[in-house]
């Protein structure tokens, strides 16, 4: 199984195990990880769920959709080149050790 860890803005690290297929928001929200919200259910409609994917990994995902590029322009934390919202980054084996830090906040 994937793991993913979550970096708080304190320095805590946080990781969890995921099963392939389950998304950042959700291995998030399953697990308890404080400052990860996904209102909306993780259909790319709040920008509750937004991280910031450590920037050497960025190539491993698949580049946002239209949709979530609209989405993160919303965001309550900064926008940077390497925001994405958890809820479309769907964990697999390639993304294993995945790195994403949390903002310090969401609403």
């Amino acid at each position: 199984m994937p793991t993913i860890t979550y970096i708080h803005p304190d320095g805590r690290r946080e990781t969890i195990e995921a099963k392939p297929g389950t998304s950042v928001m959700q291995a998030a929200v399953g697990n308890g990880v404080e400052g990860i919200v996904g209102e909306c259910g993780g259909n790319c409609m709040c920008a509750t769920c937004h991280v910031y994917v450590t920037p050497e990994q960025l190539a491993r995902l698949a580049p946002p959709s239209a949709e979530e590029g609209a989405m993160l322009e919303s965001t309550a934390a900064e926008r940077r080149t390497n925001s994405r919202l958890g809820c479309q980054i769907t964990l697999t084996a390639t993304l294993d050790g995945l790195v994403v830090t949390v903002p310090d906040r969401q609403i």
